[in-house]
């Protein structure tokens, strides 16, 4: 990291960046589950609506502090700008997790979280190609190697989940006979003596299938932060 010069506003930006990469390491796990025990669990809702607020707006203030870094990329302010959207609409939809906890058959409220549920799936779509735009501009060879190929795998996971997830929901709602007959059809030809229920399971399904999208992506959040903190200070022995 020898390439960057150590005037005291690059210094200034470099230590945004490393504070907003540290905040967006904890923040996407810790929203993962403030979410979805927001949504599900009631020991959480003791404290109204804010959990759940708080955890994604973790996630925004993350986004704002990678903003001073290289302001004048066109391409990596156009991808950070795209996730930070995506953040802030997640921000604006988390106080409906408590709503639907309490009144989990309301249509509004239901419509809402399964639609902050697509666009959380979104939000960490963007957020691996603007994680490989932030590599690109670091003079690291392996980094950026690394960060392309498990940012381009990440991202088809995360497109197939969007899709997945959106036809699932749309069926649900917009077809509710086909979509009760395709579950009888599925209860009738499961293998397995023990019936999963896709209305109470589903959620967890789908969490399961996240969490290697999600590992990876903090994985190559924790390493670029490692990798701009080994330039500033040096290498650790």
């Amino acid at each position: 990291m020898s390439d960057f010069s150590p005037n005291p506003e690059l210094l200034s930006s470099l230590g945004r960046l490393a504070r907003g990469l540290s905040a967006l390491f904890w923040g996407v796990p810790i929203a993962l589950v403030v979410c979805v025990q927001s949504a599900k669990a009631d020991w959480l809702n003791e404290v109204p609506v804010f959990p759940a607020f708080c955890a994604t707006a973790l996630l925004y203030y993350a986004l704002t502090l990678l903003g001073s870094f290289q302001p004048q990329e066109r391409v990596w302010r156009a991808a950070l700008e795209r996730a930070k959207l995506l953040a802030l609409v997640n921000v604006g939809f988390s106080p409906f997790l408590y709503f639907w906890n309490k009144i989990p058959f309301h249509p509004y409220f239901d419509g809402v979280v399964h639609f902050n549920m697509i666009t959380g799936l979104v939000f960490l779509l963007l957020l691996n190609p603007m994680l490989h735009r932030l590599a690109a501009m670091l003079p690291d060879e392996t980094l950026r190697l690394e960060t392309r190929l498990f940012t381009t795998l990440n991202c088809y996971l995360l497109a197939l989940m969007v899709v997945v997830a959106s036809l699932y929901l749309l069926a649900q709602r917009y077809f509710p006979t086909g979509f009760e007959q395709a579950l009888v059809f599925f209860y009738q030809v499961n293998p397995f003596p023990v019936t999963i229920s896709l209305d109470r399971g589903g959620l967890w399904i789908a969490m399961i299938f996240l969490l290697l999208p999600v590992a990876m992506t903090m994985a190559i959040t924790w390493k670029i932060k490692e990798v701009i903190l080994a330039g500033v200070f040096g290498p650790q022995n």
